[in-house]
């Protein structure tokens, strides 16, 4: 089976479902997409994801899948070694809960600081095919809910060599994909107020999928 993955290297989004990818060690063709450039609103990229977003991962068996949701769901069962969502329901359940947790109060407040008070992303609150207005009281809304994230990963990594669970799991990549592009918005882990964080993340980097 041919694996295309459509990635922009300086996305985010696409980053997750790389380093899944790699963790899997899933055999793959890449397709780079200019964001920087407006290339996913193009008619050829709309062709494959009208949403106009990456990343997207597509079989030669007419699989197309347009999020990372589906991905992760996807690569899961396709391979489902080494586990990455949990082996126990309980695990399961704590992992799909963390990693929640991770884009809705880490990467969604970065998109809603960055896409709300970037001069460069006028008219570009959201990501797709519409453009909306930003709201610049989102943006100071978002750099808040950072910090509230960092915070809370504090608390949480306390004792803890991982997010979720045991092993490494899909909520440390989502976790570590906004410790790191939380930079964007000026917002990084202070060793003296986020220690755990700061090991956390140094113990990941030992993971060449994390390079990614």
């Amino acid at each position: 089976m041919t694996i295309v993955f459509y990635d922009c290297r300086t996305a985010p989004s696409p980053r997750r479902a790389r380093i899944l990818l790699a963790e899997k060690g899933v055999p793959h063709e890449v397709v780079q997409v200019d964001l920087a450039a407006g290339e996913q609103l193009g008619e050829a990229f709309r062709a494959i994801n009208p949403q106009c977003t990456v990343p997207v991962l597509k079989t030669d068996d007419g699989l197309v899948l347009t999020d990372n949701a589906s991905i992760a769901a996807w690569l899961e069962a396709a391979y489902p070694e080494p586990p990455l969502m949990g082996r126990t329901p309980a695990e399961m359940a704590e992992v799909a809960g963390w990693h929640w947790r991770c884009e809705f109060e880490g990467l969604m407040a970065i998109a809603e600081g960055l896409r709300n008070g970037s001069p460069a992303m006028a008219n570009r609150a959201l990501p797709g095919p519409v453009d909306y207005p930003q709201i610049p009281e989102l943006a100071q809304r978002g750099r808040a809910r950072v910090e509230r994230f960092l915070e809370t990963l504090q608390a949480r990594l306390d004792g803890r060599a991982f997010v979720a669970t045991e092993r490494f799991s899909l909520a440390d990549v989502t976790a570590a994909v906004a410790v790191d592009f939380a930079r964007v918005v000026r917002i990084r882990p202070d060793p003296a107020r986020h220690p755990n964080v700061v090991r956390w993340r140094e113990a990941l980097a030992a993971r060449p999928s994390m390079s990614l």
